[in-house]
């Protein structure tokens, strides 16, 4: 019976929520273990589930070393699985609604100077080979729009305008968002789509970003590029596809652009998302005090 309703879940976050199929092969992850949890110390089954019950799973996770993080992002799943069972009729009350999130640290991320992004440039310069043009034009889209590396690994190539210089991407619950393109990423497209046509065979034809092989690039691909030539130039602990889209928010901003328009051009609901990229450095906080301040 459980089973019945955690298959009904999968379908809703599918077809209703266009969640992605990591999330959804996750979500469903921590169902199923929260259901043996069930099992081994109850009756009631993952529907009939109480909320010290719960608690005392979360507990359970904890012990066996599991982050606090973790644990946190598994109760997002049992949130959305108990808020539709709610929605539906099949249970009365949320057993997770008083059931607040384990308390964190913050990790900072550290972006990008604009140095280390002119270093990696440098060295992509001269490499003009497929690999290198497509990996150039992977930093730049990530660095001149923000856009997340599910986004970007799903850009077709219809998605691209050149006469507007426009790209169009579809972000989380597959919301379409239009952002503008720089002179210099054109270029570089115009570049990596000549090298593009000269493969010997295209399998994913629609998509802009492929292999050499022809087929559309995955995401440990998008990763490994970021992290190959950011490791040439950078002693940061983390160096990925997210501190680029952080180093493109935060640049932003650090230049005065309105935190609305950043928060736009990301693909954020909230501006409470978009605040956690600023990142201002202490030589522009600096600058902003010796201007504003009366006594100066």
């Amino acid at each position: 019976m459980a089973e019945e309703f955690i298959e009904s879940f999968i379908v809703f976050l599918q077809n209703e929520k266009k969640y992605s199929v990591h999330t959804i092969t996750a979500y469903g992850k921590d169902l199923e273990d929260l259901q043996f949890f069930i099992q081994e110390t109850s009756d009631c089954g993952i529907v009939g589930a109480t909320a010290s019950l719960i608690r005392a799973w979360m507990v359970s996770l904890v012990d066996s070393g599991l982050s606090h993080r973790s644990v946190n992002r598994k109760l997002y799943a049992l949130r959305a699985f108990y808020r539709l069972l709610l929605q539906t009729g099949t249970i009365e009350t949320n057993p997770v609604a008083q059931i607040k999130s384990l308390k964190t640290s913050r990790k900072v991320q550290i972006p990008f100077s604009r140095k280390e992004i002119k270093k990696v440039f440098e060295l992509l310069e001269e490499d003009g080979s497929f690999e290198g043009l497509r990996d150039r034009l992977i930093i730049e889209i990530f660095y001149s729009t923000g856009v997340r590396r599910s986004e970007l690994i799903g850009i077709r190539l219809q998605d691209i305008s050149v006469s507007s210089g426009t790209l169009k991407v579809r972000g989380k619950g597959d919301k379409e968002r239009i952002i503008p393109l720089l002179n210099s990423v054109i270029t570089s497209l115009d570049r990596y789509l000549k090298a593009r046509n000269q493969l010997d065979n295209i399998g994913d034809s629609e998509f802009l970003f492929l292999t050499s092989r022809g087929f559309k690039i995955y995401e440990s691909l998008v990763y490994r590029v970021i992290n190959t030539y950011f490791s040439a130039v950078s002693e940061k602990v983390k160096k990925s596809p997210h501190i680029l889209r952080h180093s493109f928010a935060t640049h932003l901003l650090d230049e005065g652009a309105d935190l609305n328009s950043v928060k736009e051009l990301l693909g954020h609901s909230s501006l409470a998302s978009t605040q956690v990229y600023v990142h201002t450095g202490i030589s522009r906080l600096k600058e902003i005090y010796r201007d504003a301040h009366p006594r100066n």
